[in-house]
């Protein structure tokens, strides 16, 4: 039987060594996908920086009308220029996202309870393949709740979807859900984002916590740090700066661009981070220029 609480001998994340098998492709791990599954990454990697920055409005699909998501017409539309990714359900784009403006799509494919269950991880998988293939989804989104209830279906939700993606070439990012009563600690993050890729999810996306640096070199795939509750701009600012510097390949953010003081200003702030390598303070003090003109 595995010894759950660890091997006994030192842990090695060997973070001063990049990731060995990088191959000719430019995106973690991804050297031996298909040709078109590796042009879905490029759409979402940025293939100067290898980096993205992913604009998350997806939260309706359990949250009814959120605060700062009330009008998904009015608000995403002035940000988009500044993301590579619209993270969002099928429905959201459909209703309210111009087609022609030519962002990779990660489509929310998992859905469940709504925010008035005390329980969200009974989620299933809301959307078909085929459907995903017509939305041209650039990768399909699957969340995975480690250590709740629901663990075991929403594993089986995202191996279904990765199979399912393997034939159309549609990779599948699994993301890492946090509950009310689920522990955020480095620990927990090493365990989620470390079982994601073994099942075979290409990209993971997860929370930033201490000792970042070694989740991101014990995951096999990228990883793209969620923004989280809204924070001060400079404060989501530098999380963004140590996620990057400590090996993220990209944020997702949402609530702390839409509810952001000003929120072109703030997606420019944070691109200027994830594809410009600008630091926290000259991100900031690039923020307040904007928003101050």
């Amino acid at each position: 039987m595995a010894d759950k609480d660890g091997f006994k001998v030192a842990k090695n994340y060997h973070i001063d060594k990049p990731f060995a098998k990088q191959g000719g492709f430019y995106v973690k791990g991804m050297q031996d996908v298909d040709w078109g599954m590796k042009t879905r990454l490029s759409s979402i990697f940025q293939p100067g920086s290898g980096h993205t920055v992913m604009l998350a409005f997806d939260h309706g699909y359990f949250m009814g009308s959120t605060s700062g998501l009330e009008r998904l017409d009015v608000v995403i539309p002035p940000v988009i220029d500044y993301i590579d990714v619209l993270m969002a359900t099928r429905g959201g784009l459909r209703t309210c996202i111009s087609p022609s403006s030519g962002k990779a799509v990660a489509l929310r494919v998992s859905c469940g309870s709504s925010m008035l269950d005390e329980d969200l991880s009974h989620e299933v998988i809301g959307v078909s393949i085929e459907d995903a293939v017509r939305m041209n989804a650039s990768c399909m989104a699957v969340q995975t709740f480690i250590g709740a209830d629901g663990e075991k279906d929403s594993l089986d939700n995202l191996c279904k979807t990765v199979d399912a993606g393997l034939k159309y070439g549609i990779p599948t990012m699994g993301v890492v859900a946090v509950g009310k009563q689920m522990e955020r600690t480095s620990h927990f993050f090493k365990l989620a984002t470390r079982i994601l890729p073994e099942l075979g999810a290409h990209i993971v996306k997860t929370y930033y916590c201490d000792k970042f640096e070694e989740i991101t070199a014990a995951c096999p795939v990228p990883i793209v740090v969620a923004g989280g509750k809204k924070l001060p701009e400079d404060e989501a600012l530098t999380m963004c700066y140590r996620a990057m510097a400590e090996g993220a390949a990209g944020v997702d953010m949402g609530r702390n661009i839409f509810q952001s003081l000003d929120p072109v200003a703030m997606v420019q702030a944070v691109n200027m981070i994830v594809h410009k390598n600008a630091t926290d303070k000259e991100a900031y003090e690039f923020f307040l220029h904007l928003k101050n003109k």
